[in-house]
């Protein structure tokens, strides 16, 4: 397995890669920061990226540099930290790592979660045409098929035996001869909840909330916050408390 390494402490990125040559892998390049990661693929495409998410010396952390390389390539990730605070945790979960590795590590267990991460990715590579897990989805639309990129979908309103699917870029809602309960199947992911019995909302659209209401960006649509559910749904969404005012 090919592997290039992204580390700026050159004791750190050394040993990692006496590790991965003693266990028989091929470490291309040590990187310090995305041109260089850039330039290191551009020679040789890796099987594996690991990479480390505080790289002081970068003008890029890790979890940045591997949202850039996921835009135009498939490879995959394992992030290496010393940080175990839910915000970087956060942050690098939504890349869908192969793997996300506290340090210190040893090196017997290194080689272990590299081949058991490059496994799971080629497995998820394989699964990835189903609809549950592709990017897109196509549903039968006017004696044919529409497709559908799921990070543009705004909202999906139930009307009766019909759904309203809001897309960005599109003028009116797409009209749809389905139940949402089916509908709600493939849309698993973290940003898509499912709001009472008539809504799925896609958590990155919402512009606003008031205590009443969900608003949504570049669109006038809004739809009420069941209360029943209210508390659930304000767990899913990053919220920022006013800090309390200190008195004197």
């Amino acid at each position: 397995m090919k592997i290039i390494i992204v580390e700026d402490e050159i004791i750190t990125a050394t040993d990692l890669k006496i590790m991965l040559e003693k266990k028989g892998y091929s470490v291309l390049a040590i990187c310090k920061t995305y041109d260089e990661t850039l330039a290191a693929m551009a020679s040789a495409v890796p099987d594996l990226l690991l990479i480390d998410i505080k790289l002081r010396l970068s003008g890029m952390d890790g979890i940045q540099i591997a949202e850039a390389i996921n835009a135009n390539n498939h490879i995959p990730i394992i992030f290496l930290t010393s940080q175990t605070d839910h915000v970087t945790f956060a942050r690098a979960k939504d890349l869908q790592p192969a793997a996300y590795l506290f340090k210190p590590f040893r090196p017997g267990e290194l080689a272990y979660q590299i081949e058991l991460a490059y496994q799971h990715y080629q497995v998820n590579k394989i699964s990835n045409s189903s609809p549950i897990a592709s990017e897109s989805v196509f549903f039968p639309y006017q004696k044919g098929l529409r497709k559908i990129v799921k990070s543009k979908i705004i909202l999906i309103k139930a009307e009766g035996a019909y759904v309203n699917i809001y897309v960005e870029g599109e003028i009116t809602p797409l009209l749809f001869t389905m139940n949402i309960g089916y509908i709600h199947q493939f849309f698993p992911f973290s940003n898509f909840f499912k709001l009472g019995r008539s809504y799925i909302v896609n958590l990155d659209k919402i512009e606003r909330i008031d205590s009443d209401y969900i608003f949504f960006e570049k669109t006038s649509l809004s739809i009420p916050i069941p209360q029943s559910q209210k508390q659930l749904f304000l767990k899913q969404i990053a919220l920022t408390k006013t800090p309390s005012k200190t008195h004197r």
